[in-house]
């Protein structure tokens, strides 16, 4: 099985603490049907990562940090989400999975990912991207993808989502991309971005 790892990529997590993984069946339903489920998956998923920082007190720091922490999640979770359906190979009828772990309560240090099936013919656009992502400025790169979204309107790939989670909640991104067995024309790419709030 080949694979390809681009930014910061956490191979293996800590037995001992929290995580949640969900997958999401391709044949269930359709991609339009459940586009208005990724926010609900979103809200729940930072609910769930939420009950591990209980606020200590009443006070306007710890809720400010539990309403932070809450948001980041729920706006991140979302993009993987969308992003994963958005661009899933149905073909491939490989199933989208979702995961978040805790890896530290101290830090409030949090790794989202999702992994999703594209076309061969998808990588090398979408890791030229990620070698732009991971060497220019982000803020410079968010401007200048919004003038290129500007000339292109009908591209469904904006990127901005990205760019925003490096941007306004200081995360870190990674992606490996792994070959499926006996397929070679189907990748599977998993998207990770490691959260501290």
């Amino acid at each position: 099985m080949n694979q390809q790892i681009f930014g910061k990529f956490q191979t293996d997590f800590p037995n001992d603490r929290e995580f949640l993984n969900i997958g999401f069946s391709p044949s269930s339903l359709s991609i339009q049907q459940r586009w208005r489920n990724n926010g609900l998956s979103a809200d729940f998923v930072a609910d769930y990562m939420t009950t591990f920082f209980p606020r200590q007190s009443e006070s306007q720091s710890e809720q400010q940090r539990q309403a932070e922490l809450k948001h980041a999640v729920s706006y991140i979770a979302n993009e993987l989400l969308e992003n994963s359906m958005k661009f899933n190979y149905a073909p491939s009828e490989h199933s989208i999975e979702f995961g978040i772990h805790l890896l530290d309560r101290e830090e409030a240090q949090i790794v989202l990912y999702a992994t999703n099936s594209v076309h061969l013919q998808q990588v090398a656009e979408f890791q030229d991207f990620i070698q732009e992502l991971l060497t220019c400025d982000p803020e410079e790169l968010f401007v200048l993808q919004m003038e290129r979204n500007a000339e292109n309107p009908d591209d469904q790939a904006s990127r901005l989502g990205f760019l925003t989670m490096i941007n306004d909640y200081a995360a870190q991104l990674g992606w490996k991309f792994t070959t499926m067995p006996n397929k070679d024309s189907i990748i599977l790419v998993t998207t990770m971005v490691q959260l501290t709030v």
